[in-house]
């Protein structure tokens, strides 16, 4: 048995965001492509009498007790694999922005059940371990795969997708913005986007050019009414030449697309506070 596992917790972006409704459940049903890039925290298990999680890096009340998500996936696979073990000490080096919208949390819980899996000796392959992914959280399914993914439903029920390399622009705010309450901001006027099938075969194919203007973020109208700062960012990104920019997931994080690894590191020096990441193929 190993004593100690490091596995990378890759940042993602959503190419597009569909919202559909509000579920009896009081989830929302969304369709959206879940894009990781080369941002990434750095996710180490080793063995301990206990269970503990350490957050290393990002805000100082970053949570890193029973309700970090690292923690409550360390549960749920102790729980789901029946292994007898003493317990584990999680470090989350933290490189990822927080409450951002590009997942983070997450990211750290996927590599969490993947280190686990491993320093554990459970013995799951990926379709159970996606099993007990679905049970942490929505996002962590399909940051548990390892390459962009379609999710629909609530957003844990993933189908893997093909995906040229692409190169963006990430432009983290200065401020939270709470899933529950973008959803709700969207509530108050709900509006559905376009069907995705055209972007989703621009990215397939890499077509830059087709890609850009077909990013959609059904959250970003009723964040940025309250929150300026996004419409803002997008407009610095498009002014400076990006092929297209949206904010990803609950935001605040404003991302913008460009045509290849020089273009997007001209991007970022040209808008401040924003850094250049590429999405290959496969991230994991």
């Amino acid at each position: 048995m190993n004593e100690r596992v490091t596995v990378p917790a890759y940042a993602k972006l959503n190419v597009f965001l569909r919202v559909l409704g509000l579920r009896d459940d009081g989830y929302h049903d969304v369709e959206t492509v879940l894009l990781p890039v080369d941002l990434h925290d750095v996710v180490t298990v080793g063995e301990a009498d206990v269970l503990t999680v350490e957050v290393v890096g990002g805000p100082p009340d970053l949570m890193s007790g029973p309700d970090n998500l690292a923690h409550v996936a360390a549960r749920v696979l102790l729980e789901r694999a029946g292994v007898d073990r003493p317990g584990a000490h999680v470090r989350i080096e933290k490189r990822i922005p927080v409450a951002a919208g590009m997942g983070g949390g997450s990211a750290d819980a996927a590599a969490t059940l993947r280190g686990l899996n491993a320093l554990w000796d459970c013995g799951l392959d990926d379709e159970e371990l996606a099993e007990v992914a679905a049970a942490v959280g929505e996002d962590v399914p399909g940051l548990l795969a390892g390459g962009a993914v379609f999710a629909d439903g609530r957003g844990s029920h993933v189908t893997r997708v093909h995906a040229a390399t692409t190169w963006w622009v990430v432009k983290p705010l200065g401020f939270p913005v709470r899933t529950a309450e973008a959803y709700s901001w969207w509530d108050d006027e709900p509006a559905s986007g376009p069907d995705p099938g055209v972007l989703i075969a621009a990215l397939e194919t890499g077509n830059v050019a087709l890609l850009g203007p077909s990013l959609f973020n059904d959250l970003q109208q009723p964040v940025a009414r309250r929150h300026p700062q996004v419409a803002a960012s997008i407009a610095a990104f498009l002014e400076v030449g990006a092929v297209g920019a949206v904010m990803t997931g609950s935001g605040p994080t404003v991302v913008a697309l460009a045509r290849h690894a020089g273009h997007a590191a001209s991007i970022a020096s040209s808008v401040d506070g924003s850094i250049a990441v590429s999405a290959p193929p496969w991230a994991g």
